[in-house]
């Protein structure tokens, strides 16, 4: 894919991740319900590491400058990062390369627990912790649910997406 292509699909990747983080999700304090992982997802099945990271990290914090929910800080900007980061090593189909569905689906997997029960349950509690002063534990405790239901959720919905539009991808992305 060309360095045009990959530019031209970031940002598009980044305008989306910025829509549903900002207007299509549920947020409180402790909880967070949204879409966020599909963009990032695909981005990072596209893309690479490198961009899906750069894609989290701008849209993070493009997200808190335009679209504050209160003050900006930036322990959440590292989390997006390397949930970008994490998505991106684990599910970046390289051009000429593919994997089975066997292979995807284990990728998926593994990138997910360590995104959901890493990042989005330790790190983001410690942030929370550090910002409301919270016990640590609570906190976790009440993410914990959350992130066992969005799990199935994210796996299920980003094999069937990946499946759908590769056939366009291939097409549009991958031809010169």
């Amino acid at each position: 894919m060309s360095k045009l292509k990959k530019v031209i699909l970031s940002g598009i990747l980044l305008a989306l991740l910025i829509v549903l983080n900002r207007f299509v999700s549920i947020k409180t304090q402790l909880l967070v319900i949204d879409l966020t992982f599909i963009p990032l997802m695909m981005g990072s099945i596209w893309l690479g590491p490198k961009y899906t990271t750069l894609i989290a990290v701008l849209g993070d914090f493009l997200g808190a400058m335009l679209f504050p929910f209160g003050a900006y800080f930036p322990g959440f900007t590292v989390s997006a990062g390397l949930v970008g980061l994490i998505y991106g090593i684990f599910l970046y189909k390289k051009q000429g390369k593919e994997m089975t569905n066997k292979q995807f689906i284990i990728r998926l997997i593994i990138s997910n627990l360590l995104v959901l029960g890493v990042v989005r349950i330790f790190i983001t509690s410690l942030w929370l912790k550090i910002l409301y002063g919270q016990a640590f534990w609570v906190i976790v405790s009440t993410r914990v649910l959350t992130q066992v239901i969005m799990f199935p959720i994210c796996v299920i919905t980003i094999f069937f997406l990946e499946k759908i539009t590769r056939p366009m991808v291939n097409r549009y992305l991958y031809e010169e």
